[in-house]
C-alpha cells in the first residue's frame, strides 16, 4: 500500500469507510439547522439559546481543525480517525439522550471537536495513499462529500424530524459510525505513530489557537444577535480573538517544532490555495444559509419543501463529477478553476432577480448551475493548495487548508447576517416614503385591501388594510435585500478571477515529483 505501488482491495474499502464518515461529520454541521424549532421544544429553550445546538458544533469543529495536522503525526492516521469517529458517534448517542439546553450544548460541543478532526485527515490520506495518477479521481470523491453534505443536512435533518423526531438526527449516526470506526481499524495502514511528539507537546501554542479561534468563531456567530460592539460580550471576546491571535503567530512562527506549521503559507500555490478555498466558503455556506431563509420567511415553505429546492444544487453537484473528473485530466488545472469560479458566479448572480411569485424553476436553473461548477472550482483548487507540497508536510497543510474554507463560510454567514438587516430597513424605508396617502396606487391599493377585508368580515378592515400593505412592504424589501445579497455573492466570484495570475499550473502526469 505505497504511493508508487497499487492500493490494495483492504487500503480502497478503509478508504471509502474514512469519506463516509466525513461525510457524517459534515452532513452533523447543518442537519439541525431546519429543526431547531422543534429540538427548541423538546428542550424547552428560547429561540436565543437553542442556536448555541449549532454554534457549539460549529467553534469547536473550527478549533480542532488545524490541531488535526499534529494529531495525525503523533497518534497515525488510524488511530485518529478511529478515536475521532468513536467520539463523534458516542456523542451523537448522547445528544439524542440530552436532557437539557446545557447537556445539549456540551454534547454537541465535543461531537464537533470529535467530527472536525476527520475532515482534514481524509484530504490528507489522498496524497500519502494513492498515487498521483488516482488523486484527482480521489479528490472528486471527497470534493462531493464536502460540497454535497451541508446541503443534504437541512434536506436529510428535515425528513428525519417529519417522519420520526428530532433524536433521530443524532440516532442516525450510530450505526454507521461503528462500522467506519471498524473498516478503519482493520483496513488503514498508511503511517506509524510518533509517540515522541507527545512528549514535546506545545501546551502554549494549542492553547493560543483554541483560545483564537474559539473566541473569533463566537464573535462571528453571536454578534449579529448582540448588535456586534453595541455589546460588551462581543468587545470583549473580540478583544480576546487579537490578542490570542497575535501570541499564536508570534509563537508557532518562532518555535522549533509547532502545533500548527505557518510556515506552509511560503507555498505560493498553497497560499493561493487556501484564498480560493476561503472564498469558495463563503459562497458555499452563505447561500446554504441565504437560500432556507428566503423560502421560508418569503415563502412561507416548510422544512421539507425547501429541502425539495435545495436538492437540486446537491444533484449537479453529484453529476459534475463525471464531468469535471475526467476533464481535470485534460484540461490546464487554471482554466478549469476560472470556468468554475465564473460559472458559479454567473449561477449566484442570476439567483438575484426574485420576485414575490418566483417559485420552483426561477430557483432550478441558477441553484443547477452553480451546483455543476461548484466541482470544477473545487477540484483544481484542492490540487493547486496540497498537490505540490511534500508529504511529510500535506497532513499540517491539509488542516490550514480546511481551516480557510469554514472560517470564509463563518464571516460569509455573518456578513449576509448583517446586511440583511440593514438592508431590510433601507429597503423598506425606501418603499414607504413612496407610499403616501397623495399617490393613486397606494390609494387603490388600500382600498382593494380594505374591501377583501370587508368581505372576510374583519372588525376594523381599515386597520386590517394597513397591516396587510406594512407584510407587503416588508416582504418586497426582504426581496430587495436577498436579490442584493445575491449580486455581491456573484460579485466576489466574478472578482476571484483577478487572483488567477498569481496560480502556477499543477501537472497532473508529474509523478512523485510533482504531485509531492
Amino acid at each position: 500500500m505505497t504511493m508508487t505501488g497499487s492500493v490494495t482491495p483492504r487500503a480502497w474499502i478503509g478508504f471509502f469507510g474514512m469519506v463516509f464518515g466525513v461525510f457524517m461529520a459534515i452532513l452533523d454541521i447543518q442537519i439541525v439547522a431546519s429543526s431547531l424549532e422543534q429540538i427548541q421544544a423538546g428542550l424547552a429553550a428560547t429561540r436565543d439559546e437553542i442556536t448555541w445546538v449549532q454554534t457549539a458544533y460549529l467553534i469547536a469543529e473550527v478549533v480542532i481543525i488545524p490541531l488535526s495536522g499534529w494529531l495525525n503525526r503523533a497518534l497515525s492516521t488510524r488511530y485518529l480517525f478511529v478515536l475521532s469517529c468513536g467520539g463523534f458517534t458516542l456523542t451523537s448517542l448522547c445528544c439524542a439522550l440530552a436532557w437539557n439546553l446545557p447537556s445539549m450544548i456540551a454534547f454537541r460541543a465535543l461531537q464537533g471537536f470529535f467530527g472536525g478532526a476527520m475532515i482534514p485527515t481524509v484530504f490528507a490520506v489522498i496524497y500519502t495513499l494513492f498515487p498521483p495518477r488516482q488523486q484527482a479521481a480521489m479528490v472528486i470523491v471527497v470534493g462531493m462529500v464536502v460540497t454535497v453534505a451541508p446541503t443534504a443536512g437541512p434536506v436529510l435533518g428535515g425528513y428525519l424530524t417529519e417522519v420520526l423526531s428530532w433524536k433521530a438526527l443524532f440516532l442516525v449516526n450510530l450505526l454507521p459510525g461503528v462500522l467506519v470506526c471498524l473498516s478503519t481499524w482493520f483496513l488503514v495502514e498508511v503511517d506509524r505513530p510518533d509517540w515522541a511528539l507527545l512528549k514535546r507537546v506545545d501546551f502554549p501554542g494549542i492553547l493560543y489557537i483554541c483560545v483564537f479561534l474559539g473566541s473569533l468563531q463566537f464573535v462571528l456567530e453571536e454578534g449579529i444577535r448582540k448588535e456586534w460592539f453595541d455589546s460588551r460580550e462581543i468587545v470583549f471576546f473580540s478583544a480576546v480573538a487579537v490578542i490570542a491571535g497575535g501570541a499564536m503567530f508570534y509563537r508557532e512562527l518562532r518555535i522549533e517544532e509547532p502545533i500548527v506549521d505557518l510556515w506552509a503559507f511560503r507555498n505560493a500555490n498553497f497560499a493561493v490555495g487556501c484564498l480560493f478555498s476561503f472564498i469558495i466558503g463563503i459562497g458555499l455556506y452563505t447561500l446554504i444559509a441565504l437560500t432556507p431563509i428566503y423560502l421560508s420567511t418569503v415563502k412561507g415553505l416548510n422544512s421539507l419543501q425547501i429541502g425539495q429546492y435545495l436538492m437540486v444544487t446537491g444533484m449537479f453537484q453529484f453529476a459534475s463529477a463525471f464531468v469535471a473528473g475526467p476533464l481535470a485530466k485534460r484540461m490546464d488545472s487554471r482554466l478549469m478553476l476560472a470556468m468554475g469560479m465564473f460559472l458559479f458566479g454567473l449561477g449566484t448572480w442570476q439567483n438575484g432577480n426574485l420576485s414575490h411569485d418566483a417559485g420552483y424553476w426561477e430557483f432550478f436553473w441558477p441553484q443547477a448551475l452553480r451546483g455543476f461548477a461548484l466541482m470544477f472550482a473545487f477540484l483544481p483548487v484542492n490540487s493547486l493548495a496540497l498537490g505540490t507540497l511534500p508529504p511529510e508536510e500535506v497532513k499540517n497543510a491539509s488542516g490550514l487548508y480546511n481551516l480557510t474554507r469554514n472560517l470564509g463560510g463563518a464571516i460569509g454567514i455573518a456578513v449576509a447576517n448583517t446586511l440583511m438587516i440593514r438592508w431590510d430597513k433601507a429597503h423598506y424605508a425606501a418603499l414607504r416614503e413612496s407610499v403616501t396617502p397623495g399617490s393613486a396606487q397606494a390609494d387603490a391599493l388600500l382600498a382593494r385591501l380594505e374591501a377583501q377585508a370587508a368581505l372576510l368580515r374583519v372588525p376594523d378592515p381599515a386597520d386590517a388594510a394597513l397591516k396587510q400593505l406594512y407584510g407587503l412592504a416588508m416582504r418586497e424589501a426582504q426581496i430587495m435585500t436577498v436579490n442584493d445579497l445575491f449580486h455581491v455573492l456573484g460579485l466576489l466570484f466574478f472578482a476571484s478571477l483577478l487572483l488567477m495570475p498569481l496560480v502556477r499550473k499543477v501537472r497532473h502526469d508529474a509523478g512523485d515529483s510533482g504531485a509531492h
